[in-house]
């Protein structure tokens, strides 16, 4: 299998992540892909039609897309069990739909301060993005810390992914000082083995 693949990414990321918890880091082969919405560069467009990373080429069907979507299909491949059995299974998945939400947003803002055109960026609209990505932080500090805190999943895979490339794109932002409880919790689950190898790089 291949996997178009770029570092910086947390949805790629949360694939490469899933990989090593599964020890199967080698069943992929990883294609470096780069672009962005004004230049698709080096994305895969002729697999994804979007133009997104990641993208999963299988020998025994058509090339995988959007991160749910892969992260499903290894783990039923690898038989790795983080997508937990219902009823626990609706939160997890819940929890990592919070997680792309978060990272959908803080590449929007990211594209919006470095990529859009000097003259056209609004930071007003970079500002409604990260409310977006503030409420949701805030719903995982209020409602999500225990299932955080249970048994590993999908769920909490996404929001370590998601709150380490906040550190990675906007650390200005200083999500932890009003997120305590999400702070500890990563504290700790970023010292995962998985997650210390697949550490974003910009």
């Amino acid at each position: 299998m291949k996997l178009y693949h770029a570092p910086a990414s947390p949805f790629v990321r949360k694939v490469m992540v899933l990989l090593h918890e599964a020890n199967a880091s080698d069943r992929v082969t990883l294609v470096p892909a780069s672009g962005t919405p004004l230049d698709p560069g080096t994305l895969p467009i002729d697999r994804n039609p979007l133009g997104k990373i990641p993208a999963l080429e299988r020998p025994d069907g058509p090339t995988l897309y959007d991160s749910r979507v892969i992260t499903r299909y290894l783990d039923d491949l690898l038989k790795a069990g983080l997508y937990p059995a219902s009823p626990r299974l609706w939160d997890t998945l819940v929890i990592e739909a919070t997680a792309d939400g978060i990272c959908e947003a803080a590449v929007l803002m990211r594209y919006e301060m470095h990529v859009r055109p000097a003259a056209t960026r609004s930071t007003e609209w970079a500002d409604a993005q990260w409310q977006k990505i503030t409420r949701a932080l805030d719903a995982l500090e209020d409602r999500w810390i225990s299932h955080l805190s249970g048994p590993l999943d999908m769920g909490q895979i996404a929001i370590g992914c998601a709150v380490g490339y906040l550190d990675l794109r906007h650390a200005e932002r200083e999500w932890r000082s009003i997120h305590p409880a999400l702070a500890d919790w990563y504290a700790a689950f970023s010292a995962r083995p998985s997650l210390q190898a697949t550490l974003p790089t910009a």
